[in-house]
């Protein structure tokens, strides 16, 4: 078993909403701006931090989490990353002991400093309190200091500071700014692509965690962060030899339809599908192709333009009619049904391909990880929407709770439709790597 060391960071905080993401991408562009190599992982399910944590490190960022990827693929994508990086930073998720497993699980595996960052702007010495039991509430984890985020004044920074029992946990404050806020919108941060300004943000943010201790870290600091990290014994997921060898897979990509795990893509291209992409939302017609992914993201907000394509409904019926496979997520599979109403009310025809209707709710309609059992294996993945579906299909299957988690009311459907059934359609984000020939088989056009 082979070991490399590399610097290594997980940024926690009591909460989400603290500001994780902010300095996740401040630590990066700092870094890079001097010349370090960053990889960025996102602890736990999340499609639009890493967009941002993408633009801040110029690398792929990939998901952790020790049960969705699995303990082995944690293992073995950090070890990789070792050989490419002077530094590996990890977004946690939510606070850092919410969640089963939770960021802390996570941290304490491998042995990962962390790194609290706390919003500060509605206190002051419960700012200390808070540090000392994030430190010490679980033994075992190595702590590397705490950050106060969005501080009114260095007059209020500095009380921060004196509530500390250990001053030398102390890493600075990042005042107040609208310079660097990243904007929110219902399931989360709003993507980096769609803000003009998006890399004077995250230099903006860089620059002022520049004159705080993080600020000043060298090479040599670095190495009080160093972590050893042991490659498993065997691959984390077999691939099955050419499974996909041969097949072409039209992904769509653009605003609408934005949901894509690197990790996913990385997949399906070691079973040796060829991946083409195109934009439901600009193109008349999908490109040659074998199979079609439509993957989750935002036809909400572009209903409108997806209705008035008829072209690019009429070659995605075509697909379907000639008995190609489709596999649609969440917001793709949306996009599938005759109708889709928005939170205001406005309804659009849509794609036609499934019957029924689906309908936007202006709270969480489903939030967890999930597992579903499908031809050739389980998949591990999870759910996160706010819509709800109404179809006379009847459920092909429906996901099943993660362990040691319950469901509120039914699992996600499974929906098969088309002539040969070869449309597989549900809210389920899967993570392919989990089991990668069940993924595999979503794409082929006879389940073997």
């Amino acid at each position: 078993m082979s070991t490399s060391t590399c610097p290594a960071i997980l940024i926690a905080a009591p909460a989400s909403g603290q500001g994780k993401t902010t300095l996740a991408c401040a630590l990066a562009r700092l870094h890079v701006r001097q010349g370090r190599r960053v990889r960025v992982f996102k602890c736990g399910p999340d499609f639009l931090d890493p967009y941002w944590l993408t633009l801040a490190s110029g690398a792929p960022v990939h998901q952790l989490d020790l049960w969705m990827t699995g303990e082995a693929d944690c293992a073995q994508r950090l070890h990789d990353a070792t050989r490419e990086a002077d530094l590996i930073i990890v977004e946690g998720v939510m606070g850092l002991f919410d969640g089963q497993p939770s960021a802390a699980d996570l941290a304490q595996r491998f042995g990962l400093p962390v790194l609290a960052v706390i919003d500060a702007s509605a206190m002051a010495g419960t700012f200390g309190a808070l540090a000392w039991g994030l430190q010490h509430y679980r033994e075992g984890l190595r702590f590397a200091g705490v950050l106060a985020n969005r501080v009114a004044s260095p007059g209020h920074a500095a009380m921060l500071e004196e509530g500390l029992r250990d001053p030398a946990q102390w890493q600075g404050a990042l005042l107040r700014s609208e310079a660097f806020t990243l904007p929110e919108r219902h399931l989360g941060l709003v993507m980096a692509p769609e803000l003009g300004d998006a890399l004077q943000r995250l230099d903006a943010v860089a620059d002022a965690l520049a004159g705080t201790r993080l600020g000043h870290m060298g090479a040599a600091d670095l190495q009080a962060w160093s972590v050893p990290f042991e490659a498993p014994d065997s691959a984390a997921a077999g691939f099955p030899a050419g499974a996909l060898q041969g097949q072409t897979i039209a992904v769509a990509r653009d605003a609408a339809f934005c949901f894509l795990y690197a990790a996913n893509l990385d997949c399906l291209q070691a079973l040796g599908a060829r991946l083409v992409y195109f934009s439901p939302l600009a193109d008349s017609a999908l490109p040659p192709c074998d199979a079609l992914w439509l993957p989750g993201g935002y036809p909400e907000l572009h209903a409108e333009t997806l209705a008035a394509n008829h072209a690019m409904r009429t070659s995605i019926g075509s697909h379907v009619q000639a008995g190609k496979p489709v596999w649609a997520e969440c917001g793709g599979m949306m996009a599938l049904f005759d109708q889709l109403t928005t939170v205001d009310g406005a309804s659009h025809e849509m794609w036609a391909v499934l019957p029924g209707s689906v309908t936007l709710q202006k709270r969480l309609a489903a939030l967890g990880p999930q597992q579903l059992e499908v031809a050739g294996g389980c998949l591990r993945g999870h759910t996160f929407h706010y819509s709800t579906c109404a179809t006379p299909l009847q459920a092909a299957a429906r996901t099943q709770p993660a362990p040691g988690r319950k469901l509120r009311g039914e699992g996600e459907a499974l929906y098969v439709a088309g002539p040969t059934a070869s449309v597989r359609a549900s809210y389920f984000h899967a993570w392919f790597a989990s089991n990668p020939a069940a993924a595999a088989r979503l794409f082929l056009k006879e389940l073997p």
